[in-house]
């Protein structure tokens, strides 16, 4: 029985969380670099991934709460679906629909990531319940108006909240050492790379994957059941 066969029995058979495990921010790039397509990339391979079996088994057992923010330029950030509350299939499958169809804010702006990074995290102030709290930011170039990403670090990691990227190089070659050295923070957190947008739709599945799988378990067992850690690819 391979690692994700282990995992999606172990899912099955443990009960549901009693109270929010994840708070996942989902912080999506429409700045300028981004046309009409590569936009519908984002959303629909968003959704897609969302919906990805032991994807949606993890978050509805974790009673995960997400929401999706747009994000572009210096004060242009906007969270056009609040946090919902992932407590059955329905309202996962709800969540996705919402964002295949959410209506796109700002078109033709720069690329402010350390200001995304403020909204979504004053954004968790209203989750306080969720045992982690986590951003998935994706982009497709580096920071290049507001205030700097990496002078959020601290902060962020403080505030326990952890930041993954996917680095979508598709005019950027460098973009993942660029995510890593100025973007990510907190234990375990990592950057996916996607080599242009028509690669986002398996990489950010992949990376949702490790986000509400790996970085959530630990080979041990509890109140006699087990739980599997998926390997890193």
């Amino acid at each position: 029985m391979n690692a994700l066969r282990c995992l999606a029995f172990s899912l099955a058979v443990a009960p549901p969380a009693a109270a929010c495990d994840l708070a996942l921010a989902l912080a999506v790039d429409v700045s300028g670099s981004v046309d009409s397509r590569e936009y519908r990339i984002q959303m629909d391979g968003l959704a897609a991934g969302l919906r990805d079996p032991i994807v949606s088994e993890a978050l509805v057992r974790a009673r995960a709460k997400l929401m999706l923010i747009q994000w572009t330029g210096a004060s242009r950030q906007q969270v056009t679906i609040p946090w919902t509350d992932m407590d059955g299939f329905d309202a996962l499958e709800a969540f996705a629909q919402a964002v295949e169809t959410d209506h796109r804010v700002w078109r033709n702006f720069s690329t402010a990531i350390g200001e995304a990074l403020e909204t979504t995290m004053a954004a968790f102030d209203a989750v306080p319940d969720c045992t982690r709290h986590l951003i998935d930011l994706s982009g497709d170039g580096i920071s290049n108006e507001g205030v700097e990403p990496s002078r959020l670090r601290r902060e962020l990691r403080a505030r326990g909240i952890t930041v993954n990227a996917i680095a979508i190089e598709e005019s950027e070659p460098d973009l993942t050492a660029y995510f890593f050295e100025n973007v990510i923070v907190g234990d375990g957190a990592f950057v996916v790379t996607a080599a242009g947008f028509r690669d986002y739709p398996e990489r950010i599945r992949k990376k949702l994957l490790r986000e509400v799988t790996q970085q959530t378990a630990r080979l041990r067992r509890t109140d006699e059941r087990f739980v599997i850690t998926l390997p890193s690819r």
